[in-house]
Order: C-alpha cells, then structure tokens, then sequence
C-alpha cells in the first residue's frame, strides 16, 4: 500500500462564494486564449537543482482569479462539520449536506449556511479564523462534537466568537495591536506516563505579545453565553452571568519581528537540564531546588531572531480574569454586556448614541524574554507548524526553505530547498497491530502483536509554485508520496481536535477527525491524505517495503503488452510466490484477476497454484482468509469458464411453435390467446414507434473482471453484491439471454449454476430481470416464451425452490417472488408474457403436488382430504388470475398512453411535450383511487383531445353508428380544430377499450374533473397559455353530477384561482405576471367559473352525492386521495358572498374585454364591499346591505354606461376597438353584454330600467335601428326613452339640413313651422356615433316615438310636426 489522497467531501459550488468576497472578479470570464492577469511576483533565489522554467510556464497558464483562494483565511473544523471562508471584512459559513451528484449517487457537499460582514468597525479586516467544536455534555453522546465555535481575529485587535449561524456570542479586547494568529491545542491522552499532561487553551498573537486563554474557562462561558442565547431569543431577555475567562498576557521581547507562533506547553526539564541550566545562570554556586519547574513553552519565528524560544514559569504570575459578556439575540440585532475587562456595551451598533466610544480597558502585559533562538539576519519565518506529539516543528522562511527543528533541543535538524511559499503540515500514524512485522531478532516488545502501538510522524508539504504534494517521513525518512494537486490549492493544518474532553470523557467514542487537508478550488474538492504506517519502517529491514516493490514490479508487467502468455503466466507465478505477507499476496492476486490481458487460463491457473501452495503449508502457517479467497475467486473463475461453455455451444431448437402450441403451453383457450395477441399486438405497435436499437449491441456478454466484481463467495454458496440495475441485468444476461432465445441448452446452464451454489431465488431474480429489461426483443421473438417456460421449469425443479412441505392452502413463496417482479415492472407486455408462463408453470406443479397428496390420502381412506386440495389450488390460481387481470388493464393503459393523434395546430406547449412515465401494477396500487383517470387526464392534455370525444368514447357503438354523422359535424364546428376521422376513431377506441376495463376509474364525471384539474395546473405554471383554463372550464361544465361540479370549482378557486384573480383587482393597472389578452381569458374564465359554483350549489339540492366505486381488481389500491373524493369532501358556501365575488368578476373582465382603463373596480364598493372581498367562500362575512351612497351608485351608473357604449360600438360596422386584435389565440366566449349589464345593474342598486334606456339610444346612436327596436320592448319608461329618442332624432335632421347647406334643404327649412325651425338649429349632431343613415330609417324613428308619446305630452306637437319634415325630406 502506498500514500493516497482520498476525497472526503466537495463544494456544491464555489463560484457564489468567491463572487461575495470578491466583487470585482465577478463578471470576470475565464478564457484560455485571452489570460489578461498573470502572476507577476517575484520568485527569490532558487537552488541550482530546481527547475525554473517548468514552473513559471504553469503559473503563466492560469489566470489570476483562480489563486482567489490564497487570499482568504481559512479555516476547517476537525470534524469536517463547519468551514470558514473569508476576507478582508466578509465570510462565509459552509457546511456539509448530503446532495446528489452529477451520477445521481449521494455525497456530502459543502454549501453556504451564512454569509455576511463581521466587522463592527469600518477600519478593520479579519486577519485569522478557527473553527473549534466543543464536545456535548449529554450522556447519551460523551465525547462527540455538540456544536462549532467560530473565532475570528480583526486588525483592530477584537476577538470575536460566533455561532454556525452568525450570531455573535463574546467579543474581547485583549490588546490594542492588530490579531495575527489564533491558535488552538486541546487535550490529548499521554502517550507514555512520564509525559506531562498537557490542558487545553486557545492562544492570540500580536506583534509584540502572545495571549493564552484557558480551555476549561473558554469552554464554559462559551456553553453559557449560547445557551444565554438561545434563552433569550425565544423567551426574552434572561440574564445569567457566566464564569469568567482566565487567560494570561505575554510581552515579548528581544525580538524585531513576530509573525507567527505555536505553543507547546507546559514542560518539565529532566534533572540533567535543570543542573545546566542553574549552572549557566548562576554559576559555580547556583543552588538547585529539589523538584525541577514547569514551564510553558512558545515559539516564534520572524526575524531577529529567526526563530525565538521563550518559556514562562508556571505560577510567576496570576492568571487575569475577565467577565463575560453575553450576546443576547434580541429579533435581528445581538447586544453585549459592559464590563470592566473590555466587553462591548449593551447598545448595538445600530443603537449606539453619537458620542464617542471609549476603548474598554486593556491588562499590561507580563515581560517575557526570549531564552534563546536561531539567529539569522537574512532570513524571514513565514510559519511554524507544531507536530501532534510537540516534539517537532516545521518553520518555512522566505528563501524557499522548510525547516525541521526538535523542539526539545531548539536546534535544527533537517532542512529541505526549493519550497517557496510553502504550506506544511503533520499527520500522526497510529501502527495497526494486526499488520505488525513480525521481526525475529527482537521478540519483545515489538516481536509479535502484544505490546502497545507505534506511531509515526509524517511531514505534508505543499509546494504551490510547483503544483506538488509531498509526504516526508521524519526525522530523516525519505519521501514517502508526492502528488500533483494544482498550483492553487490550500494546504489545511489544525493541529487541535475536540474541546472539553478529558482523560475520562477522550477515552469513549470519538468521531473521526482529519488531520490535513487540501482544499481545490478549481474542482471543488476537499482532500486528506492516507498515509499506511509501514511507510516510517526502515527499507532494509522492511518485508512489506519488498512486497510492495513486487506489487508495483507485478503491475508494470501486466500494463505490458506480452503477446506470450505462457511467459506472462510464469513470470506473474514467479512474483507472487515470492511475496512474504498474506495481505499483500490477496492485493496481488486482485491485480491479476482484474487485468484485462491475462486469459482465463492463465487467471485459474495462477490462482490454483497460490491455493495449492498454501494447503501444502503447515496449518498454524497458512493464513485462512488468503486461502478462503482463493478458493472463492477459483470457484467463481471455474463458474464463468463452465457458462461460456455452454453458451459457445450452439443447439439447434425446434422449429418455432404455432399458435395452438403457444396456446396449451400457457393453458389457454383459442378465444383467449387470440385476444392476448391482439392486446400485445397494439401495444407493440405503439411501443416500438419509439426508441433505437444498435446493431452493435451485444446482449449476453460479460467480460471476466465485471464478472468477478459482481459476485461474492459465502462458504458454499455465491451471492450477487449490492450492484446497480443495469449490472444486475448484465449478469443476468450472461446466464440466460442464450436460454430465452434457444441459443443454448437451459438445462445444462441450470445444472451448472446450481452446482456452482447459486441459489435458486437468486437465479429467478436474474432470470425475471433480463426478461422484463429486453421487452422489446422478447416480443418479437414468438420462441422466447417456450423457452423461458423451460427455464422457469428447470429452476422450479430445484431442490430449494419449493419446499416439499410447502402447505397449499398457503401462498408459496418461489411464485410470490416472480409476482412482486412482475408488479413491480414498468414493462407491461414483457410482464404480462412471464405471468402466463408463471402461471402455467405454477399450475402444472400445484396440479401434481395435488395429486400426489390426493393418492395418499385414498390410501388412507380420508374422504376430505381432496375437497382441501382442490380448494387449496383454487386460492393459489386466484393470486395468478388477479395478477393477469392487474397486468392486462396496465396494458391496456399503457397502450393508450402511447397512442398519438396527428395535430392540425402547429402550436404545441412545451409543457405538452414532456413525455408521460411508464405504469406499473404497482404504481397503480400505490396511487391511489384516482391513480387511472389521473393518468388518463395527463394523455388527454399531452394530445389536447377535445372534451367531446370524450363523450364519444363511452357510448356503444351502435349509438355511435346512429349518431357518427350528426355528432362529428357538430363537434369538428364547436372546437374550430377539426381532426382528421382516422385520428378521431382510433381516439375513440383506444378510450372505448380503456373504459371498458376501468368502468368505475374511467366514469365520465370522474375523467372529465381529472382532466380540469390536470388543464388548470398546466395553466398555472405558465399563466399565457391561456387555453389550458378554457379547456378546464370545458371539462368542469361537462361534469353531469353538482356534487363533483361544486366541490372542484371551489377547489380550483381556492388553489389557483383566487391568487391572481386578487392581484388583478389590486393591480389592475401594473404588472401582474400576465399579458392583458392572458389577462382577459383568465377573467372570462373566473365569471363562468364562479356562475358555474353557483349553480351546481343549487343543483346539488336536488341530486344525490355519488358513490365511488373501484374495479374488482383493484380494490386494494392505496395512496392519496383522490381529486373527485376531495370534492366531494368541500364545504358547502355562503351563496351571497360568491355572487358579491361574480359582480367583481364581471366588472373586471368588463374593463378588460374592453379597454375601459379609466375605471377603477374596487372603487365601486364601499369599505363593507371590499372587505369581503378575497374571504374563504364558505364563511360568513359582512356584506353591504341598505341604501348605498349616492355617489358609488353613480359611479357605478356611470361605469355600466360605459360598458353598454363600448359593447354597441363593437357591434357598429367599422368601428372595432384597437384592443380586439390582441386577444389570445383561443376561441371568442360569447357573452350578451347587455343582459349581463342589467343583471349587474340589479347588484349593484342601479336603475336596471336606465341602463336599458342607455342601450337603446347607443343602438340608436350608431344607427343600428334595427336592433334598437327589439331592444324598446324591454323599457319600462317608455316616455322617457320617448323624449331622449326625440333628441336623437333632432340631431339626424339637424346633420341632413344644415351640414350639407344645399339648395333643397335651405328651402325646406324655411317651409318648416318657426318653432320647429329653431327647435332643428338647436340641436347638435356631433352627439350622433353615425349619422350616415338614410331618411326613411329616421322617418321609422319619428314614427316610434310619436308612438312612444303620449298626446297630452308637451312635445307631442312637435314630434308631429317633425313626421311632416321627415316626409318632405323623403325622397319621392
């Protein structure tokens, strides 16, 4: 085994968070050809042995966007649980969820929880991170992370602790110097008894000063200070003080430059060290105390010196206490408690008063000396890393140099070049002691596997100039791994695990932590490396070292291109008979039996050799699990030599069988399999207009590696692994596809699969799996079901398949598997074969079971004992016969969901092109009652088929004879979309057919409420394609029962009506998602939505509710409900709130339907009226009654004036509105505007009698003379209409006598009497809308009105008088 970097988790997408922290790179493109920013940066002195140019080259090919990442602070938490993410004065939160890949399989992927500004002041910028879990206290999960502490270090010298969700907990000032690192140690077991115990804390570095926080105090106020969070947030502001944090203040000196630092610890100095110490300090008579002094002990590299060495002595000062303030999240904005050691104020920054904030006191530091260093004066530390066991640490400087130091010594030991920019990092190997060495020359303590467990350190170097991650064994190992990562990836090194444990609570569970890792942007990968631990062992005497130089010798020879196989075989022999350790032997033989070059007679032989070696071995030296796995792979190499066998050997079957051998062979009658040909026929023919089949295909085949990696040996017996479909139907195909097509001998391939141990269940599976998968060969294939009626045979045969005292009055488990199979099928024809061979297969068996118990129990006399058998087959023949009937309708089904009508609009949906899934028996079982009709109601919106085919569908076909003629002229002229007859016969039989076997799922009411719902649903997700709705509306009117009617109509109005139709009223003048002709249908739609709830609410007084009833074959369907239960289960409404909504309706559609954009709706209610507007329909709410306002009611008068006028100029010749041509391409809703405005009238108190009288004289107006006169005999005041007419009629002669200023006209005025001449001069025709109308069609309307007069009426004369004008006028 070697080092491996192993994918732990990925980012879902990293390009949000990079366009938050960094917005100028945001519209930035990534474009090899055009690279505008590269890196530009010095790159120092290099040594002689380095190459330059390779590398330069590299870093020129990427632009300078991808090293974002390099920018940012980082932070990971030990557990993986958290990420930080950030920059300047922004972060971002990451944690792990599991999602779905892009090969749909599930994996952990980090994604955003939180994002957003941290800084408090406008100066400062974050300048460090961590992420510290801290372990639970419950009992139940000791030892395993509660939650994670994010710390986050500012350049304004804060401190700052959030949650995972942002919210601030502390904030502390501990010195007034920008933060340069944060660094974490947490509590680890000793490893030996005289180590010193090392106690947790949390260490800040300053420029000039290092702070070390107490871990059990950080702990605890952290616990409080978020549970004081918590507390407050859901019950106020509760306030209990935490205990306060201990941490201690370090000013170091005697150095020019810090930038960065590690704490060991405390430490002890041996006897040894503390008498030369003395001695160099106090000289010849320096006296010693008895028990040598802890100290704690820190590290800084920087510049004079390189790298500095202080330790302070434990108990030299007492440690500073600091109170705690509580964040207390109160809504959106977090406070903090003043206290004397520096905490923020209780106002937040939103809350502050506009004096100046004054800095909270800062502790002096305690001098702290430096004891010794490296002293260097050209070179720069960048970074110190601590090893796990504190013993070492890696410094890098700026001349490319990684530098190894014993920490215990403070001298240097090793030292490696060319590693600019480095970031480092440790990992500890713990020795796994059931793979220990065994060495002979020292049996203890090492010798054997007692003793306690070694560890290695390794050095993880990454190099981003390079692109190159190392793995050094130290001290003076060699390099153990190298890997090539990318140049911008980010080397992660912690160096703390879990907070609050001890040495009791460390000792139980832990969850696995990660040591390094190395995050990708590029990819988005996140990556730790696995490093064995036999890689820290010497060479020389390592076994395994020389093992593994013959694995990598073993896999070079089988990349090779050997064209003698002999010789590959022995030179492959020679190697792994060479090979000491079992474990490395077993990963051999892997490689060999997974190469691709090697012949299966070389494969079988290896492996023979290898087992017969190992049984030549002693016992106690013969490792069993390598033997075992010889045995098992020499098995399975025997097993798939012994299928290709057979399937080599071609037999030559019988002629194919005839349609009455078919017929006996499934135990059918003529009439029966004619009708089940007919059935596979049609659905044939529609489910082979779709799909493609490669002539290169190759069914059956299977090379030996996926053969091995699909099956597992279990003692004497072989299972197939957890693989996936298509490998299940891979394998399953290698042993039968053959067999299914007489290709080769089935019973030779049983016998050969039951001696190799596979079981007969298992065996079924595959065999019903390539059976169902190839559907489309096995139908045309007539022979295949003799075949699989062989097969099926055969391996009921088995010893195992049926048990011989299997009860038949019981349910056998072998023919309940192959039912499941076939219900569980999308494969309907395929599914529906393999049931009748199943059938007739099981028939045969049961009859002779039956039998054979029937002679025994003659033998014994017993009278009973066949009336029990022949019961007993009866129950069992159900089972089958369900399942046929079950299979037979989702066939059915199916077919006529393949079934296509040719289309004469060309205009399709998008949404009527998504292709409907695949049925099965059990996803109609598990559907529900509405399961069917739903399906149905989707194909019928696919095809857009008219509803009045639906009708068609369900009558006989002697109704339809009578009525063909009459019934498609009539319907080909209602839906403007006629369809060809061919298309509209095969509609009506595959529905005929399908109705015929689902007579309750498929009732008419039933179809026609699935398809509204399924149309307006469709119109809901795209609200322009305003067909769908009026197609809904079709469907629901054609709905004969009110119950249904009702219940639907209160549902669509509830779910996607009521919504829009809101936003329309509020805005009828801005944007509410829809075009206005959208906009328009869908408010003609809403008025005879809400006139058909009001109806079918009356007209379910007078009818029953109906029963819903399932076929017999279905009555065991589960799942939801379905839309026609659901209907039926709606309250009954409060009828005048419904006709208060039908009244808003109407207005809108109004105003729509005829650009009346002056009006506003809602101001024709008073406040009661537009209250109750938008309420649940089945409440009670307040409605206006009494007199209304005179005001409303003339606006209204006004409002339905307008409405008239705009509807009579439709009707004039020429004169269509501009608005007409916009409307939606669905046909036209007629609508009688003027009843509709009376009935409006009659709501909305106006005088019913005025808007007629209105209507009357538009008609007029626009001389549409004739049907104004029909229109007179529904006035009531007829002398009122009379005397407006009289003026109409003032204005025609008043355009015929004075515009044209002729001759004959002048005279004829001055022949009229003077008060009718001046009565003419009056009059103004600009009023008249058309006054292009002839003399005799006004001399009509004089006539009228004189009519209309009374004679004691004072205008009476004058009309007279303008009966003689209007005769003079008349031509002759």
């Amino acid at each position: 085994m070697a080092c491996t970097l192993l994918e732990f988790c990925r980012f879902q997408d990293l390009k949000p968070v990079r366009d938050f922290l960094f917005p100028q790179q945001r519209e930035e493109k990534k474009s090899p050809d055009n690279l505008t920013s590269w890196e530009t940066e010095d790159w120092g002195a290099w040594e002689e042995n380095e190459s330059q140019a390779p590398a330069e080259e590299e870093v020129a090919s990427k632009p300078e966007n991808a090293y974002w990442l390099q920018d940012c602070v980082l932070s990971l938490s030990p557990t993986s649980d958290l990420m930080v993410i950030a920059h300047e004065q922004k972060a971002v939160f990451l944690a792990p969820k599991w999602k779905a890949n892009e090969k749909g399989r599930e994996d952990m992927q980090y994604e955003v929880v939180w994002s957003g500004a941290l800084n408090v002041e406008d100066s400062e910028y974050i300048s460090s991170a961590l992420c510290i879990p801290l372990a639970s206290q419950k009992r139940s999960s000791t030892g395993r992370p509660d939650w994670t502490c994010i710390v986050i270090g500012f350049t304004s010298g804060y401190v700052r602790f959030y949650t995972e969700s942002g919210v601030l907990l502390l904030a502390q000032l501990l010195n007034e110097d920008p933060i340069l690192q944060l660094k974490c140690r947490t509590y680890e077991i000793p490893r030996h008894p005289g180590l010193t115990e090392q106690h947790e804390e949390m260490s800040i570095l300053y420029p000039s000063a290092v702070v070390t926080i107490d871990g059990f105090s950080l702990f605890q106020s952290l616990r409080a200070c978020r549970n004081q969070v918590a507390r407050a947030t859901a019950s106020g502001n509760e306030n209990v003080q935490p205990p306060p944090l201990a941490y201690k203040k370090w000013g170091l000196q005697d150095i020019d430059n810090i930038v960065d630092h590690v704490s060991v610890g405390v430490m002890a100095l041996s006897p040894f060290d503390q008498m030369k110490t003395a001695s160099i300090l106090g000289g010849f008579n320096a006296s010693i105390k008895g028990s040598p002094p802890t100290m704690s002990q820190h590290i800084t590299v920087g510049s004079n010196p390189f790298t500095g060495f202080f330790f302070a002595l434990e108990g030299s000062t007492q440690p500073l206490l600091s109170h705690v303030a509580l964040a207390v999240a109160s809504k959106l904005t977090s406070a903090l408690f003043s206290a004397a050691s520096g905490w923020l104020g209780w106002k937040s920054k939103h809350e502050e008063e506009p004096q100046p904030k004054q800095k909270p006191k800062v502790e002096p530091a305690t001098p702290l000396a430096v004891r010794f260093g490296l002293p260097d004066s050209r070179r720069h530390g960048e970074s110190i890393s601590l090893s796990p066991c504190n013993t070492l640490a890696a410094v890098t400087d700026d001349f490319g140099r990684v530098i190894l130091l014993d920490v215990g010594r403070g001298v240097a030991v090793r030292m490696w070049k060319g590693y600019r920019d480095a970031q480092v990092g440790w990992m500890q190997i713990v020795e796994d002691l059931q793979d220990r060495e065994p060495d002979r020359g020292h049996p203890a303590p090492f010798g054997n596997t007692q003793g306690p467990s070694r560890v290695a350190q390794f050095l993880v170097i990454y190099a981003p100039r390079r692109g190159i991650l190392e793995v050094w064994s130290t001290q003076q190992g060699p390099r153990v791994g190298a890997f090539n990562v990318g140049k911008h990836c980010r080397l992660l090194y912690p160096g703390y695990k879990i907070m609050g444990l001890n040495n009791v609570t460390s000792q139980g569970w832990q969850p696995q932590t990660f040591q390094i890792c190395l995050i990708d942007p590029v990819s988005g990968s996140v990556r730790t490396v696995n490093i064995p631990f036999h890689l820290a062992l010497s060479d020389k005497k390592c076994e395994r070292a020389k093992d593994l130089h013959l694995v990598k010798k073993l896999k070079t020879i089988l990349k090779a291109k050997v064209p003698n196989h002999e010789r590959l075989e022995a030179e492959v022999k020679e190697i792994i008979l060479d090979i000491k350790y079992p474990a490395t032997k077993k990963q051999a033989l892997e490689n060999i039996l997974a190469s691709e070059r090697m012949p299966l007679s070389c494969l079988t032989s290896i492996t023979q050799t290898l087992m017969d070696l190992l049984r030549s071995q002693e016992l106690e030296a013969v490792d069993e699990g390598l033997l075992t796995f010889c045995e098992d792979k020499l098995k399975l190499l025997q097993l798939y030599e012994s299928v290709k066998r057979i399937n080599s050997v071609t037999t030559e079957d019988d002629v194919p069988p005839t349609e009455t051998e078919l017929a006996a062979l499934l135990r059918l009658d003529e009439e029966e399999f004619t009708r089940l040909q007919t059935l596979i026929k049609n659905y044939k023919q529609d489910y082979t207009k779709s799909g493609v089949r490669f002539a290169d295909d190759e069914d059956g085949v299977l090379p030996l590696k996926t053969f091995l990696e699909y099956l597992e040996c279990n003692k004497n017996s072989i299972n197939v692994k957890k693989i996936g479909e298509e490998d299940y139907i891979a394998l399953g195909s290698f042993f039968f596809w053959k067999c299914l097509h007489g290709a080769c001998s089935a019973q030779d391939m049983c016998h050969a699969l039951e001696l190799a141990g596979l079981g007969p269940q298992l065996l079924l599976s595959l065999l019903l799996k390539v059976w169902l998968s190839k559907e489309r060969e096995i139908l045309e294939n007539t022979q295949s079901l003799r075949c699989l009626h062989r097969t099926l045979s055969l391996l009921s045969s088995m010893k195992v398949a049926i048990d011989e005292s299997w009860d038949l009055q019981a349910v056998s488990p072998w023919w309940q598997q192959m039912r499941t199979a076939c219900v569980q099928s999308t494969h309907n024809g395929a599914a529906l074969l393999s049931a009748h061979v199943g059938h007739s297969v099981a028939s045969s068996i049961t009859n002779a079971l039956a039998e054979k118990k029937f002679q025994k129990s003659m033998q014994e006399d017993d009278g009973e004992s066949m009336t029990d058998s022949w019961e007993a087959l009866s129950l069992d023949t159900e089972h089958w016969k369900l399942l046929l009937k079950q299979l037979e309708d989702c066939l059915i089904l199916q077919t006529l969901l393949h079934c296509k009508t040719a289309r004469k609009s060309s205009k399709i949906s998008s949404l009527q092109v998504e292709p409907l899934g695949k049925l099965s028996v059990k996803k109609l079982l598990k559907g529900g009652k509405g399961v069917v009709a739903d399906t149905v109601a989707k194909w019928v919106f696919k095809q857009d088929i008219s509803p009045d085919l639906l009708k068609l569908a369900r009558r006989t076909k002697k109704d339809q004879e009578n009525t063909e003629e009459s019934e498609a002229s009539g319907d080909t002229a209602a839906h403007g979309e006629p369809e060809s007859t061919e298309a509209v016969e095969g509609i009506q039989e595959v529905l005929s057919v399908a109705s015929g076997h689902f007579p309750c799922s498929l009732d008419l009411d039933v179809l026609h409420a699935h398809c509204c719902w399924e149309y307006v649903v469709q119109w809901n997700k795209d609200p322009e394609e305003a067909q769908f709705l009026v197609r809904s509306v079709d469907h629901l009117k054609l709905i004969s029962n009110a119950h249904v009617q009702f219940g639907l109509t209160l549902m669509m109005w509830n779910t996607f009506i009521i919504k829009r139709f809101s936003a329309a009223a509020y805005l009828m003048d801005k944007d509410v998602g829809m075009s206005d002709a959208a906009m328009t249908t869908f408010l003609g739609n809403c008025t005879d939505l809400i006139q058909t709830m009001m109806e079918a609410d009356v007209g379910s007084e007078e009818m029953h509710a109906p029963i819903l009833e399932l076929e017999d074959a279905w009555v065991s369907v589960e799942g939801p409900s379905s839309i026609v239960e659901l209907a039926l289960e709606q309250k009954h409404i409060h009828y005048p709130l419904v006709e208060h909504h039908f009244v808003l309706c109407a207005i809108l559609y109004a105003v729509m339907r005829f650009s009346l954009k002056s009006v506003k709706p809602l101001a024709l209610f008073d406040s009661k009226g537009k209250n109750a507007f938008f309420k649940d329909l089945t409440s009670i709410q307040l409605l206006p009654s009494g007199v209304m306002d005179p005001s409303i009611v003339n606006l209204r008068q006004q409002f339905l004036m307008k409405l008239v006028s705009a509807f009579v100029q439709i009707l004039s010749p020429g004169q269509q509105p501009a608005e007409a041509e916009a409307l939606p391409d669905v046909p036209e809703k007629q609508v009688d505007w003027p009843a509709l405005a009376t009935e409006l009238a009659k709501q909305l108190q106006v005088n019913e009698d005025t808007v007629w009288r209105h209507y009357v004289c538009e008609l007029y107006s626009y001389g549409l003379d004739h049907i104004a006169e029909e229109a007179i005999l529904q006035v009531m005041d007829l002398e009122v209409l009379a005397s407006q007419l009289l003026v109409l009629t003032g204005q025609r002669l008043a355009f015929a006598l004075l515009r044209t200023q002729t001759k004959e006209g002048m005279e004829l005025l001055a022949r009229l009497p003077p008060t009718l001449c001046t009565w003419i001069k009056a009059m103004d025709p600009q009023d008249l809308k058309n006054t292009d109308v002839p003399i005799k069609t006004t001399a009509k309307l004089v006539d009228k009105v004189v009519e209309l007069l009374p004679e004691n009426h004072g205008q009476y004369s004058l009309a007279l008088n303008l009966i003689e004008a209007v005769e003079a006028m008349s031509p002759s």
